[in-house]
């Protein structure tokens, strides 16, 4: 193989794609890739209806603690970073956008756009779980994380419910950036058979089914936000 060749082969271009063999991408149970397609998205959609059950049920112990304690979770809210929480949704929010330009990429079968909105994707979700970890480690420097065995200091009243508020936000928001990590890891895979040439026109189903993922992870955290965050900031 020559030295152009080689070169070539790892660039990404909008060269058109190899033309791939539709009975390679069609499971034996079904009739055709449509129809393939059909029963992934409804996987899917059942799979976040598990999910939203589930964090409905976080959702739920949330607001029953905070009805109980509404004044020491207002006053635990105060000390999160409210600078850091809006810079980590607004970077979600781009991720959501560049995940369903990906999309679109891969519909359009857009070799080059598709690889690229994919890295962007994972390196904004990479951004978000910095700057999580960034406050969670501000948490334990002022012994806010009531993890294990780490102490927690709470010098005001209501020492009991603040505990639960961070009890509460380390679940939370760890149980959102395990989904984050997730997501992350399947857009990685993606990314490196989008370079391979894979994943456009008719075979563009496992972006469009991520994407829903990714938005999905995305809006709970819209949810996640405000309760943490908001609610107790103007109290």
């Amino acid at each position: 193989m020559s030295q152009y060749a080689t070169a070539s082969s790892v660039a990404v271009s909008d060269e058109p794609p190899p033309r791939h063999d539709a009975r390679s991408a069609l499971a034996h149970q079904f009739d055709d890739l449509e129809q393939q397609h059909q029963s992934d998205e409804l996987g899917m959609w059942l799979f976040l209806s598990t999910e939203i059950m589930f964090f409905g049920g976080v959702f739920l112990a949330y607001a029953i603690y905070r009805l109980q304690h509404e004044a020491a979770f207002a006053a635990a809210s105060h000390e999160l970073d409210l600078f850091l929480g809006t810079l980590n949704t607004a970077v979600l929010l781009c991720s959501s956008l560049t995940m369903a330009l990906a999309v679109h990429a891969a519909q359009a079968s857009h070799r080059k756009q598709l690889f690229w909105l994919l890295l962007t994707t994972i390196a904004l979700g990479s951004v978000f779980l910095g700057i999580k970890a960034t406050e969670y480690y501000h948490k334990y420097e002022h012994g806010l994380m009531p993890l294990g065995n780490l102490p927690f200091h709470w010098d005001k009243p209501d020492a009991g419910p603040a505990e639960m508020f961070f009890d509460l936000y380390f679940v939370m928001t760890g149980i959102h950036a395990a989904h984050m990590i997730i997501g992350i890891a399947i857009l990685a895979i993606l990314a490196v058979a989008a370079h391979r040439g894979k994943l456009l026109g008719d075979f563009h189903a496992p972006v469009h089914i991520t994407g829903l993922y990714w938005h999905f992870v995305d809006i709970v955290w819209v949810f996640l936000f405000p309760l943490l965050y908001l609610i107790g900031a103007h109290s």
